[in-house]
């Protein structure tokens, strides 16, 4: 596990944005040795609560949709795939994927669309995400 660390520090240092935490349960595999690895490197980690299995509900949904709606329609032939894939699906996610505690609009969207008006087919733009896989539909811009 501290080999574990030290490779998360190293990604975490190649992305555009420092992590901050780095949330764990209290499994024994997340050791002291672990923890003081993360905050040498200035990631603070945070530990559930002890049988609190509904704390982590938000991440578990979120990597239940991944499975579910990406990774299960695919046989994974390697870690670079497997990238791509978590990386096409999390730009669906974020660009297309309406979240009700921002007004059912995607966490990309910045503005809320005007009222909507009848519309025809013509009207409508598909975006497409894994070959298809995924998909999206909104008005054409005007």
């Amino acid at each position: 596990m501290a080999q574990q660390a030290r490779n998360l520090c190293m990604f975490f240092d190649e992305q555009p944005e420092k992590a901050r935490y780095v949330v764990c349960d209290r499994d024994t595999k997340f050791t002291k040795q672990f923890q003081e690895i993360l905050k040498d490197d200035g990631v603070e980690v945070v530990q559930t609560a002890v049988r609190a299995a509904n704390q982590n509900a938000y991440a578990e949904r979120w990597a239940q949709s991944l499975r579910q709606e990406c990774l299960d329609h695919f046989i994974i032939p390697g870690e670079r795939h497997l990238r791509y894939l978590v990386q096409e699906y999390v730009r669906y996610d974020h660009a297309a994927r309406p979240r009700q505690s921002l007004g059912n609009l995607p966490p990309d969207m910045r503005e809320v669309p005007e009222e909507a008006s009848a519309i025809g087919p013509d009207d409508v733009v598909c975006h497409e995400w894994l070959g298809g896989l995924l998909r999206h539909y909104e008005r054409k811009a005007a």
